[in-house]
This record gives structure tokens, sequence and C-alpha cells, in this order.
């Protein structure tokens, strides 16, 4: 792409950030829409895999993230009576390789501070239609922005602009949602591991170590609680004390890390979509992030995915001189990788958050013995680090990053911090 290009990008969550950041770079005229007064992130903290680690090496944020995050070198899950559903190593794949848990406060704030040359932001504008033949936006108070050469919608799952680029082939929320808040780590005892507690498909706890934030030194960890979606409703809100007992059941240790969060108003929610389209764009708009292909967290992808959405759609316009070709380019590429992790988010969800007691057993004898045996223990490890491509392939890693993670020693396990606490740790 030999010209400079006018975008917009519509929603100022990771993908939108990523691709207003890289594309900005590559000298584009970048006008971001942010309908929330004061842009800001959504959730807790998430697990960046080696895929999406190496777009941030490949922005220079690599050393800023490493610094905040906690480096997590294993996954880790269990019943409730402490019997392995599964055990799954980075280094047992690549001995270069480990996940980053990262607080969504941090990515934001280093994406965002990172976004200089040609920074615009229209925060507080809501944008309600999408015209993709004339690349035209409409907000909510009629006022009409463009024609921009290239508009991106990146509104996330419940994207309500989705449609009007390209009907889903299925768009459908998860029957299963999720509770998430910020905790304070102190001495929790697996600093460096991803840890979920199960009772059946039932009931799901997690714990990720996810560092600090650049304006809080205090170390945290996200906490997960999984629940049907309706009961996210304020009128089915069991009580403090039944939700607290609860947790507790499942597993005393994080119910300890919970003692000083607010309840229920310290602790987010989340509901989940399952969105598939054919294609991401029409015309001059392209869907991009969990407003492309938005599926339920199961496998940690989503982050991930979003920011090598933003890296090959760069690409893609430095390749393709014209829009349309860069855009179908940019999606066949992606499609390769994305499409398989949608499957298997959609097949594995039900085995962790479901009301299937009897796949749940199965999963609780099987799932550990099978992941264990050498061809399998790969291909498990590969989904888990964003690093399968189809059903055979690999998703290639530069060989200079895995070298820029060798020399990232891991630092010593840091003290518990003693230095003052803000009350209810919230998301």
């Amino acid at each position: 792409m030999s010209r400079e290009l006018s975008i917009a990008v519509v929603g100022y969550g990771t993908a939108g950030q990523a691709a207003a950041l890289m594309l900005s770079g590559d000298g584009h005229r970048v006008e971001a829409f942010e309908r929330a007064p004061q842009p800001r992130p959504v959730g807790a903290g998430f697990l960046l895999q080696p895929t999406g680690l190496e777009v941030l090496w490949e922005l220079g944020l690599l050393d800023a993230a490493l610094a905040h995050g906690a480096r997590i070198g294993r996954l880790y899950g269990e019943t409730g009576a402490a019997r392995p559903v599964m055990d799954m190593r980075y280094t047992e794949l690549e001995p270069r390789l480990f996940g980053l848990g990262l607080q969504r406060g941090a990515l934001f704030s280093l994406l965002d501070r990172a976004w200089t040359a040609g920074r615009a932001i229209r925060a507080g504008c809501a944008i309600v239609a999408v015209d993709p033949r004339e690349g035209r936006l409409t907000d909510a108070d009629g006022h009409r922005h463009g024609p921009y050469d290239l508009v991106l919608v990146a509104d996330g799952s419940g994207s309500s602009l989705r449609g009007q680029v390209a009907p889903a082939r299925y768009d459908r929320p998860y029957p299963w949602g999720a509770q998430w808040c910020l905790v304070e780590m102190g001495a929790w005892p697996w600093p460096a591991e991803l840890r979920q507690r199960y009772r059946q498909a039932r009931c799901m706890a997690g714990m990720l170590p996810v560092g600090t934030h650049p304006d809080d030194p205090v170390p945290r960890a996200s906490f997960f609680w999984s629940v049907p979606a309706a009961a996210l409703d304020d009128a089915a809100w069991p009580g403090e004390p039944a939700w607290r007992a609860e947790v507790g059941a499942l597993w005393p240790e994080a119910g300890e890390r919970l003692g000083a969060t607010q309840v229920p108003h310290g602790l987010a929610r989340a509901r989940y979509r399952d969105a598939v389209h054919a294609r991401w764009h029409a015309g001059r708009a392209a869907l991009i992030g969990d407003a492309a292909h938005a599926m339920s967290p199961q496998l940690g992808q989503g982050v991930n995915m979003a920011l090598l959405d933003a890296r090959v759609l760069r690409d893609a316009l430095r390749t393709h001189a014209d829009v349309e070709r860069a855009l179908a380019h940019w999606q066949r590429a992606r499609l390769a990788h994305v499409r398989v992790y949608q499957r298997w988010s959609r097949w594995l969800t039900p085995l962790f958050q479901s009301e299937l007691d009897l796949a749940a057993r199965l999963r609780d004898w099987t799932f550990h013995p099978l992941t264990r045996i050498p061809g399998l223990r790969d291909q498990s490890l590969r989904v888990l680090t964003g690093t399968r491509l189809g059903w055979f392939g690999t998703f290639a890693l530069a060989p200079a990053f895995l070298d820029a993670l060798a020399a990232t020693a891991a630092p010593a396990p840091a003290a518990a911090y003693t230095g003052p606490v803000e009350a209810g740790g919230a998301p």
C-alpha cells in the first residue's frame, strides 16, 4: 500500500488499540471511536500466549509487559477431590516458551501509551450504523463521519454492528458465563501457574497470577468463577454468605484470597458469544477481533487472536495496493488459524461449563491420561500456546522472538507485597 489511507476504528479494546497503533505506525490516518466517555479496559486478567507475546515483541512492548506480568509455566486443573484433570507445561513443547498472566488494565495502558503518532480518539461517541459501501459511520446523535478508505469494526463479542458488515452464519450466546475479580496475591502458593478446580462441569474456579499495573505496585491474581448466564442477573444473586460458602467449599485457598473482595459489587460479570462469519469484510468495512470471531474463553485465546488480527491486517495492507484485496488476503490468513480454535472452544466448553455430569465424569477420568500420551501431549500444548494452525499445521514463531524469550531470564519469585493495599481488589 503506497498511499496513505484514512481509517476508522470502532471500539477501543485490544483489537482496536492494536490496529490503531500498527496502522498509524505505517503512516495511515487513524481515528478511533469509543462509546465510553473515558476509554478503559473491561475485565480482570488474561493469559498472553507466545503468539500474543510475539506481537508485543515486534511492537517493542515485550519488556514492559514482562515487567508487569506474571510468567506462567504450567496450567493445572483438578477436581475438588484433588484428582488431576489436566497438567500442561510450556517447556514440554519448547524450553523457551511460557505464558504471561497480565491485567487487562496493564495491557490497555501499554498499548494506549504507545499510540502517540497521529493519535485521534473520539471518546463518548457511540457508532450505531456502518455503511460498508461508502465507508461512512453514523453515531447515536445522528452525526455522520467519513468517508473512510477503511472501517474496522472492533466493538467486541457483543458487537451491535457485525451484521451491518457481514451476516453471521450464527451468532448466539453461551448459556454459561462467569464472575471475575482481581485479588491480592499475597502468599498464594502457585505464583507461576494457572490453577483451576472443578466440581463436575457445574462449578469451575480459576486463579491466574497477573502481576502488577503501571499505576499499582500490588501483585494480583485474576479469580474466575463459572456460573450459568441466568445466575448473572441481580435477581439470581444467592447472597454473600451462600456465595462465599460455595466458593470456599470447592477451593478453600481461593476463598481466603477473596476475603477482602466486596461481593457482589467487586465482581465483574462476563457473558460469552459464539459468532461465526463466512466473510469478515464487505466493501470498505471489516470486522476484527471478537467482533469477527467471538468464542468461549475456555482456550484463553481472545486477546492473542486480536493482536494477531491487527498484525496480519497491517502486513496485508503493506503487500496489496487495493484495500479489498488486502482484506481478502488478511481473512484467508487469519481463518486458517482462528477456525480450529472456534471449533475446539465450542466442543470443549460443555466439558467445563454445563450440566452434563456424565461428560464431566468422563473428562475427569480420561482427559489427563490422554494428554500425557507423547503425540497427544504435543498437540494439546500447541492448542494451549496458540501455535496450532488448522488441524495438523504449526503456527511458526520467529526464531529471533524465541531467542528474545530465552534472553529474558525469569526473575526470582517476588516477596509478598507489604505496602498499602486498596480495599476490595475491584476488577
